[in-house]
C-alpha cells in the first residue's frame, strides 16, 4: 500500500513537473506584424494627428502613465490619462508640430506569450513601453509607461 503511495506520488510529480515545462504556445508572424502594425498606428497616428488611427490602437480601457516629480513638493506622483484624452490630444493636432524629419519611430516587439505582448516604442520625445493585448481577436493596447528623454542641449 505504501509503495503504491509512493508510485503515485512521483508520478504526480512527474506530470506537474512536465506540464510545468511545456513549451509556450507559438505566436504567428501574422500576429507579430499586427503587434507591430498597433504600435505603428499609436505612433504614427500621433504624429500624423490622426485620432481614427490612434483609437484603432487603443483599448477603451487604456491607461497611459508617467512618473513625475511633483513641482511643489519635489515628490514623486503618478500622472495618467486615458483612451478618451490620449485620441483628443492627437485630434487636436498630437505631435503634427514635430517635423517629418524628426520623427523617430523605433518600435521594439520585447516579448510576446499568448494573446499579451511587450513593446518598446521610441518617439522623438519620449519612450513608450506598452502593454498590447489581443481584444476580441484584435491587437490593441491596454496599458503605456512612458518617460521624456532628456532635452538636448
Amino acid at each position: 500500500m505504501a509503495r503504491n503511495l509512493v508510485r503515485l506520488a512521483l508520478l504526480l510529480c512527474c506530470a506537474v513537473s512536465a506540464f510545468a515545462q511545456a513549451a509556450p504556445p507559438a505566436v504567428s508572424d501574422a500576429d507579430r506584424a499586427a503587434i507591430k502594425q498597433t504600435a505603428l498606428d499609436y505612433v504614427e497616428g500621433w504624429y500624423a494627428g490622426d485620432a481614427e488611427r490612434m483609437a484603432r490602437a487603443l483599448h477603451p480601457e487604456l491607461v497611459k502613465r508617467i512618473v513625475r516629480a511633483d513641482p511643489k513638493t519635489g515628490r514623486n506622483m503618478v500622472q495618467q490619462m486615458g483612451a478618451s484624452t490620449l485620441i483628443e490630444f492627437t485630434r487636436a493636432g498630437g505631435g503634427t508640430n514635430t517635423p517629418p524629419e524628426k520623427q523617430q519611430k523605433d518600435v521594439v516587439i520585447l516579448d510576446v506569450f499568448a494573446n499579451v505582448a511587450s513593446v518598446r516604442a521610441t518617439m522623438s520625445d519620449w519612450i513608450d513601453y506598452m502593454h498590447v493585448a489581443k481584444f476580441n481577436g484584435r491587437w490593441v493596447i491596454v496599458n503605456v509607461l512612458w518617460e521624456m528623454k532628456p532635452k538636448q542641449p
